[in-house]
């Protein structure tokens, strides 16, 4: 078992989840805890953050779709150590298929291949796409770790999976086919991902304050001047999170409210990549080293905000605001 299987395990246990597994929350304050617990993680370990907002995603599914008996048995594996984490992204030319109870083709971008105990995957079926939650010891995939040579999240453990006739059981199927995509959750649980990357932004405002104040540098005008800036950008994260859960709730129309996690995908990402630039030029040469703590998380936060279909979500957005779905206000 990995190093990061064991960390894994034990900030699931630390935040009570494998007690009480995290389902889809039922109001604001529940949604603004959860939110916050992920940006918690991202703001110390973004691959760490990225493994457990897999690991919610895929129990919230299970908790939304599975049938009673499913959910009963997944409580069940939660308590006794069970990690979790969701594989949709295909791979290509060789698309996971199942025929009968045999699983045939790939994933590619699996995160935590060889940390989980389980992973949902989707899979190709005459009916449509099948959500399958897989015992990873039963079902074992070969993962291929020579693919995942990047610059950051080395250690989400992001590989390709490929299956050759592995045989599944009935109850490995959770709901009917063509559930996965269903908004608004599908959409909407990006808010999760987007709150461990202003996490992420709050870790680099942290660990450049730290380099500066150690070095005896942090008094320096133009230091002050970049810190102030990566606080402000920092804040602007958090809030942009903050106010994007509230909408949640309080939008009564669904384009509106995927609009609004759309625009907290774009801000966030924009505030990161310009407190990379901040952080960077405050620490210097330093921080390009493998063993000052700010290189992981200045590779690591680049990295991870390469979500898929950037373009997309600016043209929700654009389209939400002409249509006048989106209004301003404080």
């Amino acid at each position: 078992m990995t190093a990061m299987a064991d960390e894994l395990r034990s900030a699931i246990a630390a935040m009570g989840w494998a007690e009480h597994p995290p389902g889809d929350p039922r109001t604001v304050e529940d949604y603004l805890a959860l939110l916050a617990r992920l940006y918690d993680i991202g703001r110390r370990d973004l691959p760490l953050g990225r493994l457990v907002e897999g690991h919610v995603d895929a129990v919230q599914i299970v908790r939304r779709y599975g049938s009673a008996a499913q959910v009963e048995r997944l409580s069940g594996i939660l308590a006794r150590g069970a990690t979790l984490g969701v594989w949709n992204a295909g791979l290509a030319g060789e698309p996971l298929r199942l025929d009968g109870e045999r699983l045939t083709g790939g994933k590619s971008h699996a995160s935590g291949a060889g940390v989980l105990s389980h992973a949902l995957v989707t899979a190709d079926t005459a009916e449509g796409v099948q959500l399958l939650l897989l015992d990873l010891a039963r079902v074992a995939p070969v993962i291929d770790r020579d693919w995942w040579r990047v610059t950051g999240m080395q250690r989400s453990e992001t590989h390709l999976v490929r299956w050759r006739d592995g045989v599944i059981a009935q109850d490995d199927r959770i709901g009917a086919p063509n559930l996965y995509a269903r908004e608004p959750f599908f959409s909407g649980g990006a808010l999760r991902f987007v709150a461990v990357h202003a996490g992420g932004v709050a870790g680099l405002c942290d660990l450049t304050r730290r380099h500066l104040v150690e070095a005896g540098r942090a008094d320096d005008p133009f230091q002050s001047a970049r810190l102030a800036r990566l606080f402000a950008l920092a804040e602007l994260a958090a809030a942009i999170v903050w106010r994007a859960a509230r909408c949640w709730f309080g939008e009564e129309v669904e384009e509106a409210r995927l609009a609004r996690v759309a625009a907290a995908r774009m801000a966030v990402a924009d505030a990161a990549e310009q407190a990379i630039v901040i952080a960077r030029e405050a620490v210097g040469l330093a921080g390009q080293f493998l063993t000052h703590p700010l290189s992981a998380m200045l590779s690591d936060l680049a990295v991870y905000l390469r979500q898929p279909m950037p373009d997309a979500q600016r043209l929700r957005v654009g389209q939400a605001v002409a249509q006048g779905l989106l209004e301003l206000s404080l």
